[in-house]
C-alpha cells in the first residue's frame, strides 16, 4: 500500500499495535527534521500514527513541510492517535532492542510497553491533526536519486537565509526532456549545476520549480539514507511532492519570480588559473583567520606563476599565502568573501578547480577543473578591498 493511500476508520478511538524498536526508531529519526520545535500550534509537535492492515503510518508536519512514512507492524486494532514527537523519539531511543506495543487509551493517552518498561504519554485528539494532500496520480516525473543528491549538495549553501528575500529562500529546479538544472543565489553569489543526457519522460518544454531550502535539506537527508535508484516528483498548484520510497515528502511551493540568473553568468572572464582544490582551501582558511570579522574579505592577486591570497585587519594582524601556478597572463587583484569561496571548495571536495577572472570590479567564476557529467559553475561578486 503506498504511503498516501491511508484510510483509517473515521471516528475510531482504538488502536493497538506491536512494532520492532529498530523499525520504529528508524522512521522516527527520519521525521525529526520536519517536526515543529517552537510552535504556537501544539498539535504540530505531535506525530500522527495510523494503523492499517499490517502497517503503521507516521506523519509529521510543520504546515510548510510534511513527511509521511511507514513501517511494518502487527496491527491488533486498526485506528489512529497522536503522540508528542520529540519525547517519543527520545524515549524509544532508550528502550531495549525488543518489540514495542503501542495502545490508545481514554482521553487520547497512549500506552507504550517494551519488555519491563511501561509508559503512558499524553496525546491529543486525532481530529486536530491537519489533513495533508495526497500524491497526484498524473504528471509524475522520475528523477535519478544520485543526480538529485549531487545537485542539492552543490547548490543548497548558496540559498539566501533572509526572510525578506522570499524568492531566494529556495533553489530553482529546471527540468527539460533531456536535462536537469539547479540554481541557487543569495544576491552575492550563485551556484549553477546542469546535467544533460538524462531522459525525463512526461516533461515537455521546460518545467520550472522553486524548492524551499528546508525541503532541499530534508530531501538530501532522505536521499542520503535511502537505497533507491530514482524518486518520484510531482506538483500541483500549491504543493511539491517527492516520493523517496517508502517516504513521501510534501512541501509548500515558493511562488514569485526567481531572478534572471542567465544574465549574471560571466561571458568574458579571460584570466584563468587552475589550482588544487585542497591547497586553495587550506590557504584561504589560514589567511581568513586574519580577515576583518564583519566582511570576511580576502585579497587574491593573480600574477605570473603565482596566486597570492592575503588578508589583514587592525585587530588581528595580517597574513599572506601563495600557490605556485602556470599562469602567464596580465596581473589582476580582486577581493572576495572567504566564506563564500570555502563553501564552493568544500562542495567540490578534491581535484583541480579553475578560477576565472576579468577585472577587480567583475564577478569571479569558479568551476571544477576536470570535466565530468555535471556542468558546475559558481559565481561570486567581488568586494572592495
Amino acid at each position: 500500500m503506498p504511503v498516501e493511500a491511508v484510510a483509517t476508520p473515521t471516528g475510531t478511538t482504538t488502536m493497538e499495535i506491536t512494532v520492532s524498536k529498530f523499525e520504529l526508531l528508524r522512521e522516527l529519526t527520519a521525521t525529526q527534521g520536519v517536526v515543529e520545535r517552537k510552535t504556537t500550534i501544539p498539535i504540530l509537535s505531535n506525530y500522527l500514527f495510523e494503523a492499517v492492515g499490517d502497517k503503521l503510518f507516521l506523519t509529521a508536519t510543520d504546515l510548510d513541510l510534511s513527511l509521511r512514512t511507514s513501517c511494518t507492524a502487527k496491527v491488533k486494532k486498526e485506528g489512529s492517535c497522536t503522540i508528542p514527537a520529540r519525547k517519543l523519539h527520545d524515549y524509544v531511543k532508550l528502550l531495549p532492542d525488543a518489540d514495542i506495543t503501542i495502545k490508545l487509551l481514554e482521553n487520547h493517552w497512549v500506552s507504550i510497553r517494551c519488555g519491563r518498561s511501561n509508559t503512558k504519554m499524553v496525546g491529543m485528539a486525532r481530529s486536530n491533526f491537519p489533513s495533508l494532500p495526497a500524491f497526484p496520480t498524473a504528471g509524475v516525473v522520475k528523477i535519478p536519486s544520485g543526480v538529485l543528491r549531487q545537485m542539492i549538495a552543490k547548490t543548497t549553501f548558496a540559498i539566501a537565509n533572509e526572510e525578506s528575500r522570499y524568492t531566494l529562500n529556495g533553489a530553482l529546479m529546471v527540468l527539460k526532456p533531456e536535462s536537469i538544472t539547479m540554481v541557487a543565489t543569495d544576491g552575492h553569489r550563485l551556484a549553477h549545476i546542469e546535467r544533460s543526457g538524462e531522459k525525463f519522460d512526461g516533461v515537455s518544454g521546460e518545467m520550472k520549480t522553486l524548492v524551499p531550502k528546508k525541503a532541499m535539506d530534508e530531501l538530501k537527508t532522505l536521499l542520503d539514507s535511502a537505497d533507491v535508484e530514482s524518486i518520484d516528483f510531482a506538483k500541483d498548484e500549491s504543493t511539491l511532492y517527492f516520493r523517496v520510497d517508502p517516504r513521501l515528502l510534501t512541501s509548500r511551493q515558493l511562488t514569485g519570480q526567481f531572478p534572471n540568473y542567465e544574465a549574471v553568468l560571466p561571458k568574458d572572464n579571460n584570466k584563468s588559473v587552475t589550482v588544487n582544490c585542497e591547497d586553495l582551501s587550506a590557504a584561504i582558511q589560514r589567511v581568513a583567520q586574519f580577515a576583518d570579522e564583519r566582511s570576511r574579505a580576502v585579497r587574491m592577486k593573480l600574477e605570473k606563476g603565482e596566486l597570492k591570497i592575503a588578508a589583514s585587519s587592525t585587530e588581528t594582524g595580517e597574513s599572506e599565502d601563495s600557490i605556485e601556478t602556470n599562469y602567464q597572463g596580465d596581473p589582476v587583484t580582486i577581493g572576495f568573501n572567504a566564506a563564500y569561496l570555502l563553501d564552493f571548495l568544500k562542495a567540490t571536495g578534491s581535484g583541480q578547480v579553475r578560477l576565472e577572472l576579468k577585472d577587480a570590479q567583475s564577478a569571479g567564476q569558479l568551476r571544477p577543473g576536470e570535466g565530468d557529467d555535471y556542468h558546475y559553475r559558481y559565481i561570486v561578486m567581488p568586494m572592495r578591498i
